[in-house]
């Protein structure tokens, strides 16, 4: 009787430990905004490697404070913002020299990447501050020796005298959605990260820049609904698939001759992705490609007659990613990553041609962090402890050991000192928020910056689950998968289940990692009875080139397979409602649930759409034909895979969100796809956000979209 009675006692505790605990409201988590952890902004390593910068606000003011990497202890404020009248200061950067710092501020956003902004510079030898211009203006950046800056204005590209004050024009022929000097447009911004278009050589004597000729690029509108009595519309370039691109040229200008000079290729390539100086002064480097994006040529150029030759090429039978991963060493040699091995890997190339593969396994080096010419020693992330988590190593080049660095299983992300002596780690796992730390570069822990534990001891209040991770086998593949099950879990109870994707080429969602922007909003949909599942398809990336680009001219198609596989395996399980399940995706996440419930009609009950592509042909072109190659290439790729062409298959609920100014996206897709369910004579729910774009937020914006999500949810899940 007394074991009984201990019993009964433990259970009722249990359940007033378990009622103690609140549930989350969506207000906290977007209106509030009160469940974010703390992290760490505009880090700068300063050049003696020993100290960092961090721009942060203090009080009702902002400062930039210098601090020791040996034990992460302040120094002093270098700049304190309560000296003069700037407004709130965006970002920042210093001089090579560091006497002068460059601040910007009143910033505004052009596309997902551009911004333009007022810009500062401040003298921190003798606490004097000048305006770069007085007009708005783009990527200013400093030269070498910190006596010019250069910057983009009205699509032209000018070097300033900060001593004199002298401007020197360098290009004159820019023109609103005709020539771009010295910046990239619409579609270089979004599909290959480019934004500054000119780079300094290392002496500061010669610029190289792009010029940017978009005249035959065909032209898309948008209306902005404001205030006024009449609509304003917005008219910019964008080249969707198959249609024309603009024609790209770099240019040397020769500072002290104030002469631009054209470089003429061996070849004229479609893509100039990337240029970028070599430790000589006098030899630049060019990335050209293909318009497949299968083919690409390494470039070097010589400055003082523009003369140049192809020092390698790479061809691939899909398709070549383009990052940022090139870096020089001092001894012309040059760091390269590629997935010609299956895998992304590491490899030492020399000016002379030769070749050395630094990493190599069944695994991808996600990230290269830097090489320490001393010791020979190079830094690296990878999936060697799993697709799902980043793993921080050291390759000593001398004797081939390996060293892992990382302390703790999940993701770490890393910044080095310049001189690679210290590095700050951010590590989280799928249900711990970031900790920050600082490391010497062997990963000896030197001090924790941020443990995030007020923010720990706030979510120990709320009734949360931990996110589970499974591999679901189907037929075609093994997937990766997380689970978020209800908090008062019982085996015996069918569940809805409710799934989270995005599922394009290379991404990841089920990742080792806090995420800060949805992990709340889906702990709240399991407090309210749903289990909550995301798994990554075919076409993702972590576990080599063969499974992320097998979906190569088809996308959509194999993607939608394994989601149908899996919310099946999922309905098969005891405690799981098959005839409750709904998905949800945001921009190829929107594409790929609008799949779900029309390929899918008998398996999902409910879709939500946000932001999505409906038909590839409305979507631009370097991004669309890396992976489908041209619409009258591939017809029947484009075709096969457009929702818009599924329709008549819809039986379940059916949401499309999105917003007018989606420049990224256009709403074009969802107009379209409307127009094909009224024509099907299907039911649906469609929202417009006027005047939003890709990311549609703003003022209570982002909460007025969960809430929508949310209420569709419960009502029809």
């Amino acid at each position: 009787m007394r074991k009984i009675t201990l019993l009964f006692l433990s259970i009722l505790l249990c359940l007033l430990t378990n009622a103690q605990k609140k549930d989350i409201s969506l207000e906290e988590i977007l209106i509030e905004y009160s469940l974010f952890p703390k992290g760490f902004s505009n880090l700068k390593s300063m050049n003696s490697g020993e100290h960092y910068s961090i721009l942060k606000k203090v009080d009702d003011h902002q400062e930039i404070i210098k601090y020791n990497f040996k034990d992460g202890s302040v120094v002093r404020p270098i700049f304190n913002s309560s000296d003069f009248k700037i407004k709130r200061i965006s970002n920042y950067s210093f001089s090579d020299n560091e006497k002068l710092i460059l601040l910007a501020t009143e910033t505004e956003s052009i596309y997902r990447y551009s911004k333009r902004a007022k810009y500062f510079v401040f003298n921190v030898h003798n606490n004097k501050i000048k305006e770069v211009h007085e007009e708005k203006i783009r990527y200013p950046k400093f030269s070498p020796d910190g006596t010019k800056i250069a910057y983009v204005l009205n699509n032209n590209l000018f070097i300033k005298n900060i001593k004199n004050g002298k401007t020197t024009q360098v290009s004159n022929d820019g023109k609103e959605n005709h020539i771009i000097n010295g910046a990239s447009d619409w579609v270089y911004e979004e599909e290959f990260k480019l934004v500054r278009g000119f780079e300094w050589s290392s002496n500061g004597k010669s610029i190289a820049y792009y010029k940017f000729d978009e005249s035959h690029v065909k032209e898309f509108s948008m209306d902005r609904f404001t205030n006024e009595l009449y609509p304003q519309q917005q008219v910019f370039k964008y080249p969707k698939a198959g249609e024309k691109n603009s024609t790209v040229n770099i240019y040397l200008f020769d500072i002290n001759k104030n002469k631009n000079t054209l470089i003429y290729t061996e070849k004229d390539y479609e893509y100039i992705p990337r240029i970028k100086w070599t430790n000589d002064p006098n030899i630049l480097s060019v990335v050209g490609l293909n318009r497949h994006q299968n083919e690409l040529d390494f470039i070097l150029v010589d400055a003082k007659d523009a003369s140049n030759k192809i020092l390698f090429s790479e061809k691939d039978k899909y398709y070549i990613d383009i990052n940022d991963n090139l870096t020089f060493l001092p001894n012309n040699y040059f760091i390269w990553t590629s997935e010609k091995s299956g895998y992304n890997h590491l490899y030492l190339k020399g000016l002379d041609g030769s070749e050395e593969q630094l990493t190599k396994g069944s695994w991808e080096v996600t990230s290269f962090d830097g090489l320490d010419s001393d010791k020979m020693q190079v830094f690296y992330r990878s999936t060697q402890e799993g697709s799902i988590n980043r793993t921080l190593y050291v390759l000593d080049l001398d004797s081939g050991i390996t060293k892992k660095l990382s302390k703790d299983l999940g993701t770490n992300s890393v910044n080095f000192s310049k001189g690679m002596k210290y590095y700050i780690n951010s590590f989280s796992d799928a249900n711990t928020p970031p900790i920050y730390s600082l490391f010497k570069s062997d990963g000896t822990l030197i001090k924790v910056l941020e443990d995030n534990l007020e923010f720990n001891k706030k979510m120990n209040n709320y009734n949360l689950s931990k996110k589970e991770f499974s591999v679901i086998y189907t037929d075609n593949a093994d997937l990766n998968s997380w689970v978020i099950k209800p908090p008062n879990f019982n085996k015996n109870k069918k569940y809805p289940l409710f799934m989270f994707l995005y599922g394009g080429p290379g991404s990841q969602k089920v990742l080792n990692q806090f995420d800060s922007g949805n992990y709340f909003w889906y702990q709240m949909l399991a407090q309210n009875g749903y289990v909550v599942a995301c798994v990554d398809n075919r076409g993702t990336g972590g576990k080599g080139a063969e499974f992320k680009k097998m979906t190569y001219k088809e996308l959509g198609k194999y993607e939608t397979i394994d989601q149908i596989d899996a919310a099946k395996y999922f309905g098969g399980l005891s405690y799981i409602d098959s005839s409750r399940i709904g998905i949800q995706g945001w921009s190829y996440g929107g594409y790929m649930s609008s799949l779900a419930i029309t390929k899918g009609a008998e398996t999902f009950k409910l879709a939500i759409a946000v932001a999505p592509v409906t038909n590839w042909r409305y979507y631009d072109n370097i991004y669309t034909e890396r992976y489908m190659q041209t619409p009258k290439e591939n017809t029947s790729g484009y075709d096969d895979n457009s929702p818009i062409n599924h329709v008549e298959k819809l039986k379940g609920k059916y949401l499309l969100i999105h917003g007018t100014a989606d420049d990224n996206v256009h709403v074009q897709n969802t107009y379209e796809m409307a127009k094909a369910l009224v024509k099907a004579n299907k039911q649906f729910d469609l929202f417009i956000y006027p005047d939003k774009n890709h990311g549609i937020y703003g003022g209570i914006t982002r909460y007025h979209l969960y809430k929508k999500m949310t209420d569709f949810i419960y009502d029809n899940l």
